[in-house]
């Protein structure tokens, strides 16, 4: 009987010790989960939609001259009457940009000449004062149309951190006199005032885009945010030290290097861009970073042959990336987990050229082409996942995607293929997030292939495994 005592006893601390390791290993597991940082809603459309373009338009554009970016932002243009885009055709803009596969379109509403392509009651410097459509013409308003009815997301960049007109520069009014502070102090309701005017006027923005930032009342700049929050709730926010939804990629090469996270050190890149250490933290991100911060990537379509413009110019056509290269772009920013952002320049009979249009068509298409029909695809929540791979199909690229509204999660992985009767592996990494997008050097032939996540914070959460 003592015996049989004995034993029950042992069991029940057996099994209380069992029920707490249980308890233990949920509780860790709770604790991990709770400590991923999650997307916004807005960074979760940023991520999803991959793709946009950025029109810059100004008074530069008219000139007949080389854009020369030193001399342009503290020299006033000297007859704006200059702009004058009698063919104007925001139709043919969006839907260049369309058919490359944009599911969002910026415009350039202010840029470094503080000039303003919308019917202002703030800034004097804006469509009512040019001769063009007898002072009534709405370029914003033709563009935020056109994006609807071709199913694009409209966005706006507005730029305050340069106006050669009013005298600034890099934000602010030079000089320590009470005229320079009280210049100041006027240019900072200005600011306040035209966003109000641009958030309140043309309906709901994807994306809000202020060039260089925007500064704060900390910084002696303009009191944005609130402004930007109480109207467009929605929209994604980009940048200033207090918030930035995104962050840049570190250059405007159109890529970013790999491992890009989605998440950084700081609620806004702004705080630490690491310019002494070439802009690393932003392009690589941080892998335990507390806050969630996708990146992007940027580059003009004339930017090939070391050429780099983001305005038109005559005679630049040489200068537009081919194909391939805009090919090499996708793969090294929507394929590193990055949202690509491609700038397009409208000519000054307000037109977006011929071959710029002709070559974002062909990027459009090939892309398409690319990723119409996958080999085999799956998803699921398990550390391993395995595709029969058809006989006699090759395959050459390689795609996972990550369900990021739950965090990013993954660490490390290998993609493996079965051959000779044993596992091989083909592509190993860290980073997936949205999209990792792998081209191999030459097709692969196996009967089966599996992707193996050798590390993650929390469960797994694969969205996408395919194979093309």
């Amino acid at each position: 009987m003592e015996i049989n005592s004995s034993i029950r006893l042992i069991r029940k601390i057996f099994n209380r010790g069992i029920l707490v390791l249980h308890i233990s290993i949920i509780t860790i597991f709770s604790q991990t989960e709770a400590q991923i940082p999650l997307p916004t809603t807005q960074q979760l459309a940023w991520q999803q939609a991959e793709l946009g373009v950025v029109f810059h338009y100004d008074l530069h554009v008219f000139d007949n001259k080389e854009y020369a970016q030193a001399v342009n932002r503290i020299t006033p243009i000297a007859d704006y009457n200059i702009f004058n885009p009698q063919q104007l055709n925001t139709d043919q803009w969006v839907q260049s940009a369309k058919a490359a596969g944009a599911t969002f379109a910026i415009l350039t509403v202010t840029h470094e000449t503080g000039f303003a392509l919308y019917q202002s009651d703030v800034n004097p410097y804006s469509l009512k004062a040019v001769k063009w459509k007898n002072g009534k013409g709405d370029i914003l308003r033709e563009f935020v149309n056109s994006c609807k009815k071709y199913g694009l997301k409209p966005a706006i960049y507005i730029g305050i951190r340069w106006n050669s007109f009013m005298g600034v520069h890099d934000f602010l009014i030079k000089g320590d006199t009470e005229f320079s502070k009280n210049r100041q102090a006027y240019y900072n309701r200005y600011c306040e005032k035209m966003t109000t005017e641009l958030v309140t006027r043309y309906g709901k923005f994807f994306f809000i885009w202020f060039d260089g930032g925007a500064h704060g009342p900390e910084q002696g700049g303009p009191d944005i945010l609130p402004i930007v929050a109480k109207y467009q709730p929605g929209t994604i926010f980009y940048h200033n030290l207090q918030r930035a939804d995104v962050r840049w990629g570190g250059t405007e090469s159109g890529t970013v290097p790999y491992p890009c996270w989605s998440t950084f050190d700081y609620p806004s890149w702004f705080q630490y861009s690491g310019a002494k250490e070439e802009f690393k933290p932003i392009k690589y991100g941080s892998e335990n970073g507390q806050y969630y911060m996708p990146a992007m990537a940027d580059a003009p379509l004339r930017g090939y042959k070391g050429r780099h413009e983001w305005f038109w110019e005559p005679g630049d056509e040489a200068n537009i990336f081919p194909v391939q290269k805009l090919v090499d772009m996708y793969y090294g920013s929507i394929g590193h987990n990055a949202t690509l952002i491609l700038g397009l320049t409208p000519n000054a009979n307000g037109l977006l050229p011929t071959q710029d249009a002709d070559t974002l068509k062909a990027f459009g298409e090939v892309v398409k082409n690319m990723f119409n029909k996958p080999v085999a695809r799956t998803k699921g929540d398990t550390k391993e996942l395995e595709l029969k791979i058809p006989l006699n199909k090759g395959f050459n690229q390689i795609v996972i995607a990550e369900d990021i509204e739950r965090g990013q999660r993954i660490r490390a992985f290998t993609v493996q293929v079965y051959r000779n009767a044993k596992w091989e592996t083909i592509v190993s990494g860290t980073s997936i997030g949205h999209k990792f997008i792998q081209l191999l050097p030459q097709p692969v032939y196996s009967e089966k292939v599996r992707l193996v996540i050798d590390k993650s914070i929390g469960q797994p959460l694969i969205k996408q495994f395919s194979v093309y």
